[in-house]
């Protein structure tokens, strides 16, 4: 072989060598992403920390958990309730995860999936109110809630009520305090945790349970294959014990 064709041969297999490893970089995929929506003024589920400004709660640690198993990054962003399923739909978002009731109306534009907690709709009332003690009680009173809700919706069937909307539920909370209404329809948890945030100074807890409700993830109605995912990673959660891990941190008890 000459010294000719010896060269050519080296400079061949070195711009080969050159084009495998622009390949290989080619090849090489991006972290996945996972742009989860939620409305981050429904604590204990999800709200801001005020010192670190850092979204937390059960839902962020539990979504955050489930993008660990299913191998993806998990980006929260922050919205109105009433936008998350408009979100979904215009796949500005890929999850929504905010303490949201699976219903049969939300299914006709959502995938959900399996229940990850069981709530319940509760009403909050002054400390010194005593003439509030059932749902039955509301008639004809001014009701808070929040915009978007199953407890928005029950509020409305109340007969003779005043309803009055707001965007989170800490609003609806500040009212209530500020005595523009007589009581505040919510989710039992939500409830509670302000109550035992404030002390139990300013409000209190009334009344049985108005219904038994199931939290689900959400995603585009089209995306199947991804709720699919969620459900097996949450199942895998709950197996290796994650799961109650993340509801005792928030909850104080095993689920």
């Amino acid at each position: 072989m000459s010294k000719k064709i010896l060269s050519l041969f080296v400079v061949g297999i070195f711009i080969l060598s050159l084009g495998l490893v622009g390949c290989g970089k080619q090849e090489a995929k991006p972290a996945k992403v996972l742009k989860v929506g939620s409305e981050a003024a429904f604590a204990p589920f999800e709200f801001q920390d005020e010192s670190t400004k850092e979204y937390v709660g059960f839902d962020i640690d539990l979504i955050k958990a489930i993008g660990k198993q299913m191998g993806a990054e998990v980006q929260i962003q922050n919205m109105g309730f009433d936008g998350l399923i408009p979100g979904l739909e215009a796949n500005s978002i890929d999850l929504a995860i905010s303490g949201m009731t699976i219903t049969e109306e939300r299914a006709k534009k959502v995938s959900f999936s399996k229940p990850y907690y069981k709530s319940g709709l509760t009403m909050v009332v002054k400390s010194d109110n005593t003439s509030i003690k059932s749902f039955k009680d509301l008639e004809g009173k001014k009701i808070a809630v929040q915009l978007g809700t199953t407890g928005a919706d029950e509020a409305k069937k109340v007969k003779d009520a005043q309803i009055r909307e707001f965007n989170s539920a800490p609003e609806a909370f500040l009212e209530l305090k500020a005595g523009g209404v007589d009581a505040v329809v919510n989710d039992k948890p939500v409830n509670e945790y302000y109550i035992a945030k404030t002390g139990g100074n300013d409000a209190k807890m009334v009344g049985e349970p108005l219904t038994a409700e199931d939290y689900g993830i959400a995603a585009s109605g089209k995306n199947k294959e991804l709720i699919a995912q969620v459900d097996k990673a949450i199942e895998e959660l709950k197996k290796n014990g994650e799961y109650e891990k993340i509801y005792v941190k928030w909850f104080g008890k095993k689920p």
